[in-house]
C-alpha cells in the first residue's frame, strides 16, 4: 500500500497538470473576445490607411527595402522562392533582394545560377554564401543585414511564395508609424489538401494566425515574429541588439527584445502569404521539436525581463502563456500517466455539487481550442466546414505529439542549447534529391508513442468500467493520439527510407 505522502504527491502533481491546462484553456477565450472584438475595425481601418497612403502620394514615398532568403539546402524550392521574390512589384531601384544560402549539398549552385539569371533580367539580386552555419539562420540574418542597403527588411523562408504585391501591402504602415518595428503577415498554405496530416496543420496555424496573432496585436499584447513573411524596420532590429542564436527561435527572441525597448508589432490580417506544409509526420515532430524547445528557451531568457519591466499586467501575464504555450504538452503527457495510478491508489470522494462544477471546469476548458479553431475557419474559409470535418485528425495529432514536445520542453530546461534542424521541403516538382529523401535515424520514439497509447487505452477501459466518466473519455483521445502518432511516424519512416533507396537506385 502507498504511503499517503505519496498518493498525495500524484495526486498533486495531477491536479497541478490539470489546472495549467485549465489556464492554458481558458486564455483561448480570452483571445476569442479580443480577437471578435476588434475584427471588424482593425481591418477596415487597415484598408482605409492603404488607401490614404497611396492616395497621398505613398509610392513616390516608398523606401528600399531588402527582402532576405535565408536557405539551407533548398534544391527543391529555391527556384520557386526567387522567382516569387523577383515578381514582387515595388519601384524601380528600390527594391534588393539577398540570397543568404548556407548550403553544404550543392544546392547552392543551383541557387547562384538562378540569382545571375535574375540579375541578367535586372533586378537586384546578390547570392551570399557563408562557408559555415555559426549561430544558424540568425547568423545569415546578421550578416545579410549588416550588407543590406534596405530602410526596411522582409524575410522569407525557402518554402514561401510570396504575393507580387506583399511589399505594397505591408511597407505603408511602417512608413505611416514610425512606433512599428514590425508588420507580420499572415501564414496560407500552398498543399493543405494534399493529406489528412496537411489539412490538419492548416487548421491549426490559422487558429495562430487568425485569432492568436490578431488578438495579441490589436489588444496591445507583446507578438511575435513567426520566422517568416515579415517586414522589420532595420533600426529596431538593431536597437534590440541584432539577431541573436542562443536559442532555436530566434524570431520569437527578437521579437521580445524588441518590444522590451519600445517597438511596437503589426499584424497585417489581410497579407496573407501560402507556404508549404511537412506531408512527413517525422518531419513536422521535428519542425514542432524546434518550436517547442525554442519557445521555452526564449522564456527563460526573457520572461525575467519581461516581468522586471514596467508592460501592465496583462501584457505579463500573456508573456508568460505566449512564451510557454508548449508547456501543455508534458501536461497532459503527466496526466495520461497519473490517471491510472489516481484510479487505484486514491480515494476519490467528491460531493456530487463539486464534481459537477469540475465537470463543467473541464468541458468548458477542453472546448477551447476547439471553438477557436472553428472561430478561426468560420472568418477566413468559405470551405470552413468541410475544413473543420479534418478536426478530429488534428486533436489526435495535437495529442499524439506530446511526448515529442515533452523532451522538447525538457531539453530547453536543461540548457541543452540544441542543433536548428531544417524541415525539409518537397517543392512542387516533385524532384527526387537529397534535400528531399534523406536517411534519418530510427524514429525510437514512435515506439514510445504506441506504448503511450496502449497504457492510455487500457486507462480507458478501466475508468469505464469503474463508471469514472469524467477522465476516461480524455484517456480515449490520448490513446487515440498516441497511437495514431506512433503508427503514422514508423509508416512515414518506412516509406521515406523506400524513396531514398529508389532514388539511389
Amino acid at each position: 500500500m502507498l504511503t499517503n505522502m505519496v498518493l498525495y504527491t500524484i495526486f498533486g502533481l495531477y491536479a497541478i497538470a490539470s489546472i495549467g491546462l485549465f489556464t492554458y484553456g481558458v486564455n483561448c477565450y480570452w483571445l476569442l473576445y479580443i480577437f471578435l472584438r476588434n475584427h471588424r475595425q482593425q481591418v477596415v481601418q487597415d484598408r482605409r490607411m492603404l488607401r490614404r497612403f497611396y492616395a497621398t502620394g505613398g509610392m513616390e514615398k516608398l523606401p528600399v527595402v531588402t527582402t532576405q532568403l535565408p536557405v539551407f539546402n533548398e534544391a527543391n524550392v529555391i527556384e520557386r522562392l526567387i522567382r516569387s521574390v523577383c515578381a514582387i512589384e515595388y519601384p524601380a531601384g528600390k527594391h534588393e533582394i539577398q540570397v543568404l544560402d548556407d548550403s553544404i549539398d550543392g544546392s547552392e549552385s543551383i541557387a547562384m545560377a538562378l540569382v545571375e539569371e535574375m540579375r541578367a533580367l535586372g533586378h537586384d539580386i546578390v547570392l551570399i554564401h557563408r562557408t559555415h552555419r555559426k549561430d544558424y539562420k540568425a547568423g545569415a540574418l546578421n550578416e545579410g543585414m549588416d550588407k543590406a542597403r534596405g530602410e526596411f527588411l522582409a524575410i522569407f523562408d525557402a518554402d514561401f511564395v510570396p504575393p507580387s504585391d506583399y511589399l505594397l501591402r505591408t511597407v505603408p504602415f511602417l512608413c505611416m508609424n514610425e512606433q512599428y518595428g514590425l508588420v507580420q503577415a499572415r501564414w496560407g498554405h500552398l498543399n493543405s489538401r494534399q493529406s489528412s496530416l496537411t489539412l490538419a496543420q492548416s487548421i491549426g496555424i490559422d487558429g495562430h494566425f487568425v485569432i492568436e496573432q490578431s488578438a495579441r496585436s490589436w489588444g496591445s499584447l507583446f507578438m511575435n515574429f513567426n520566422g517568416t513573411a515579415g517586414v522589420w524596420r532595420k533600426t529596431a532590429i538593431e536597437s534590440a541588439g541584432g539577431w541573436e542564436g542562443d536559442t532555436l527561435t530566434e524570431d520569437m527572441d527578437l521579437s521580445y527584445r524588441a518590444q522590451l525597448a519600445g517597438w511596437k508589432m503589426k499584424f497585417a490580417y489581410d497579407v496573407v502569404v501560402p507556404a508549404e506544409l511537412p506531408a512527413d509526420i517525422n518531419a513536422f515532430k521535428s519542425q514542432q521539436f524546434r518550436w517547442a524547445k525554442g519557445s521555452i528557451q526564449t522564456a527563460m531568457k526573457l520572461l525575467p525581463k519581461v516581468l522586471k519591466s514596467n508592460q501592465p499586467l496583462k501584457v505579463k501575464l500573456q508573456a508568460i502563456l505566449h512564451t510557454t504555450h508548449y508547456s501543455i504538452h508534458p501536461l497532459m503527457l503527466l496526466t495520461a500517466l497519473l490517471a491510472l495510478p489516481l484510479l487505484y491508489w486514491f480515494p476519490f470522494k467528491v460531493s456530487t455539487l463539486a464534481f459537477t462544477g469540475l465537470c463543467v471546469l473541464i468541458v468548458i476548458s477542453s472546448l477551447a481550442p476547439t471553438i477557436l479553431y472553428l472561430v478561426a475557419q468560420r472568418m477566413s474559409s468559405k470551405d470552413w466546414k468541410n475544413r473543420m470535418l479534418s478536426l478530429p485528425t488534428l486533436m489526435a495529432v495535437g495529442v499524439g505529439v506530446a511526448f515529442n514536445n515533452t523532451r522538447a520542453v525538457l531539453s530547453a530546461l536543461s540548457g541543452n542549447k540544441g542543433t536548428f534542424v531544417r524541415t525539409p521541403k518537397a517543392g512542387d516538382k516533385g524532384v527526387k534529391v537529397a534535400a528531399t529523401y534523406h536517411k534519418t535515424k530510427f524514429p525510437v520514439a514512435s515506439a514510445i508513442e504506441l506504448a503511450l497509447g496502449v497504457y492510455c487505452l487500457i486507462g480507458f477501459f478501466h475508468y469505464t468500467l469503474a463508471e469514472k466518466y469524467l477522465v476516461g473519455p480524455f484517456l480515449g483521445l490520448y490513446a487515440v493520439g498516441f497511437l495514431v502518432v506512433g503508427v503514422m511516424s514508423l509508416s512515414h519512416y518506412l516509406r521515406t527510407q523506400a524513396a531514398l533507396k529508389s532514388n539511389e537506385g
